[in-house]
């Protein structure tokens, strides 16, 4: 239609530059517009001043707006008007063609593949149209760039993934001594890196190479459950317990129920029950579960298929973690002897990955130590060296006043958590938090609480506790599975006899669980990140009451404590960090193998020489060098490409002279095939995204024919300047027609014609 209305298609007029082509002055028209217009008004005036029918208030200025335009219309025209595009020189130019010829182009509907579409499309007139003029030249793609001699009898829609991005920069770089004059790129926009790099976009845009993109397949596939995503922490200390994030959206059973489950190879270590939601919307559900023995392992996220469903390979997602063995030392702190410290330390006597060192003042000038390696460790009490105490992972402040450590150690426990990255945890007790004048010590920044300053907040009376929103999704306060029964639990919990008013939240902190007393509520539990460590309070020395008034066996004191503690050290990292860009990568297996590394002190170390050594499959052993990232510290990384599936692992180890540096451990895995069971919907927005930067245009298999036209008027390759006319657009009769016939019918409505 807009062809048939303009002559010409829409990227003439969008690429075009409109100018007049007749030799008389411009100013000579502008004259004359506005006289036309004047003497319109003039005679219209005249008989406005006669009483004629015309004197309404809008009548004459309307009447003369159809009258002027005509006039103005009939002027341009006069003076050419005409719009100056490139276009290419026939037979000097290379249209090529790019297919997509990934797996899910094999995907049906309505009985139809997306690629039989396809096929069909390059079987209609637009591509014959364009040879008679134009080299054309057939290219088939998934992860990389194929030509074809042939038509589409090589086109087989099995290919394991879909990389548009990296196909586009190979095609510039293969063609870059040649003349092409467009790309028509066929596919249904599942790219699964899921986005094109703007550095992409400008060496299309530097070639002036137009991507017309020709999308199939619906952007919302028929009956289909498939999973989103999955937010899983990548590290974890065995036995831990964690929370997943699975998020599932779907197409065609809205309001029906499945299940998710998440297994470790046969065992299965979770289940949820989950409504799905309205079609095309996502859904979410956590799985809680204890992790298992030290090692990486690849979980398995499952949803159950529905009957009728049209692709049940995307209802599974794999996940690695690197379950890490420790032990992880915890300095525990204690001012003075009671139920809490003993009861704590009983409760991490089975905690393998956690290992509690402690010193309890027992008088003013003597302590009691126990979990120490040797005689010498904790000798001369709280340390006072940094490599001292960086030797620990978390520290737990008992009932012990801010006074006890000199203003060089909390200095130290400050350095500890922020340059660390250490966790540091303040129990509730006579001598502590306000009690223990901490708010007016240095390290009054890391608390996340604002403590109160009068009098003392110490109070030996019974007290309930239940949890908060933001503690019925925690990982650290989940004793139970079912988030229903545990917040139930919670509630139920025998009360503490003592505990301390420990303020307020800060603004960032998360408060996941509150005490009952007396009609107030106050928290008890509040936990922050701070720098590079994390810090809480819990603002009670009470919970062994939990283990002494609960039946026998009830593991509910235990639990908490192992997550709690879990919680503290699980992120504190040694000198060295080890990290991969995706613990999962699929079909190229290109990722970058990352190392934070510190020195003794725990300062970014920009001397180190650090390497990894690699282990995979079909007994793989590759040794590489990683270097440091300019501009980032500390930073080093290097690019590396897994060669097969399966499961590697990096043992990454580094040195500053002939000091080691520290030394980590990292597991990934190589996936192929996989991404492409996903997402298998047709990307419209990634398509149209592409076709516009690149001054192209979007096309539906519906509307091709109108592509033969469209492609000719391009400056890229070899073209040339033309001049299009404008003056005989259908267009421009149609208003030459509409515009007086509009005068006479408002005339004759009006009685005046």
């Amino acid at each position: 239609m807009f062809e048939w209305l303009f002559k010409y298609p829409p990227t003439v007029f969008l690429h075009g530059q409109l100018l007049l082509r007749s030799a008389w002055p411009r100013w000579l028209l502008a004259l004359g517009v506005v006289l036309v217009g004047l003497l319109l008004a003039w005679a219209l005036r005249g008989r406005r001043a006669s009483g004629t029918q015309l004197a309404g208030r809008w009548r004459l200025p309307a009447i003369w707006l159809l009258q002027w335009t005509v006039a103005v219309l009939i002027m341009v025209l006069l003076w050419r008007p005409a719009i100056a595009v490139n276009e290419l020189v026939p037979q000097a130019n290379i249209i090529a063609v790019l297919v997509d010829d990934s797996r899910s182009m094999a995907i049906a509907e309505h009985g139809v593949t997306r690629m039989q579409q396809a096929t069909e499309a390059l079987q209609g007139s637009w591509l014959t149209s364009l040879s008679r003029n134009f080299h054309i030249r057939l290219y088939r793609f998934d992860s990389g760039l194929v030509r074809l001699e042939g038509p589409a009898a090589t086109l087989t829609a099995t290919g394991p993934a879909t990389h548009i991005n990296a196909v586009l920069n190979e095609f510039a770089s293969d063609t870059a001594s040649v003349p092409v004059g467009a790309v028509v790129l066929l596919s249904d926009g599942g790219d699964n890196s899921g986005r094109i790099d703007r550095s992409t976009i400008e060496v299309l845009r530097q070639r002036r190479i137009p991507v017309h993109t020709v999308g199939f397949g619906a952007t919302l596939v028929p009956r289909d459950v498939e999973i989103e995503s999955v937010a899983l922490t990548a590290r974890a200390l065995a036995h831990s317990r964690v929370t997943a994030v699975v998020e599932v959206s779907q197409s065609g059973f809205a309001g029906r129920h499945t299940s998710v489950t998440v297994r470790d190879g046969a065992k299965l270590l979770a289940t949820r029950e989950l409504a799905l939601g309205a079609d095309g919307a996502t859904v979410s559900t956590d799985l809680t579960f204890d992790l298992p023995d030290a090692g990486p392992r690849v979980l398995r996220f499952a949803v159950a298929p529905l009957p009728g469903e049209a692709n049940a390979r995307n209802n599974e997602l794999s996940r690695l973690v690197n379950v890490e063995a420790g032990p992880r030392r915890i300095l525990y702190v204690e001012g003075e002897p009671r139920w809490e410290y003993k009861f704590i330390r009983r409760a991490e006597e089975d905690d393998t990955p956690v290992q509690l060192v402690s010193m309890l003042r027992t008088t003013e000038n003597k302590i009691y130590r126990q979990g120490v390696r040797d005689a010498l460790e904790l000798a001369e009490g709280f340390p006072i060296k940094p490599e001292d105490l960086f030797g620990y992972d978390g520290i737990i402040m008992g009932s012990v006043d801010a006074g006890y450590f000199t203003a060089a150690q909390q200095a130290l426990l400050r350095e500890f958590v922020d340059r660390r990255g250490g966790g540091l945890l303040f129990l509730g007790g006579r001598q502590s938090l306000s009690d223990g004048v901490w708010g007016g010590s240095q390290l009054n920044d890391l608390l996340p609480v604002t403590l109160p300053m009068i009098g003392s907040m110490f109070r030996r009376d019974p007290a309930t506790v239940s949890l908060t929103p933001a503690g019925a999704d925690s990982p650290v306060t989940r004793l139970v599975d079912d988030r229903a029964a545990n917040i139930t639990l919670w509630s139920k919990l025998p009360y503490l006899a003592d505990f301390q008013d420990p303020g307020v939240a800060k603004s960032g902190a998360q408060e996941l669980a509150q005490m009952h007393v007396n009609g107030r509520t106050l928290p008890l539990l509040v936990t922050q990140n701070y720098g590079r460590g994390r810090t809480a309070v819990l603002a009670t020395g009470g919970t062994w009451r939990w283990q002494m008034s609960l039946p026998l066996g009830d593991p509910t004191h235990a639990v908490f404590w192992h997550q709690l503690l879990h919680w503290l050290v699980s992120d504190t990292r040694g000198q060295l960090s080890a990290q991969v860009s995706a613990s999962t990568v699929q079909d190229d297996g290109h990722l970058q193998l990352l190392a934070d590394v510190r020195d003794r002190n725990y300062l970014p170390a920009t001397d180190a020489v650090v390497n990894a050594h690699l282990i995979g499959p079909d007994r793989l052993q590759a040794d590489v060098s990683l270097r440091l990232v300019p501009g980032q510290p500390g930073r080093y990384q290097t690019d590396w490409t897994a060669p097969a599936v399966g499961m590697y692992v990096a043992d990454i180890t580094a040195s500053q002279g002939s000091l080691g540096a520290g030394r980590d451990t990292v597991a990934f895995q190589r996936e192929d095939g996989v991404a492409e069971n996903f997402h298998t919907g047709q990307n419209v927005e990634l398509l149209k995204s592409l076709a516009a930067d690149t001054g192209a245009r979007y096309w539906s298999a519906a509307d091709l024919s109108g592509l033969a036209g469209a492609i000719p008027f391009s400056n890229a390759g070899v073209s040339v300047q033309k001049f299009q006319d404008l003056w005989n657009m259908p267009a421009v009769f149609l208003l030459l027609i509409l515009l007086p016939l509009g005068e006479w019918l408002l005339r004759r409505r009006w009685g005046v014609v």
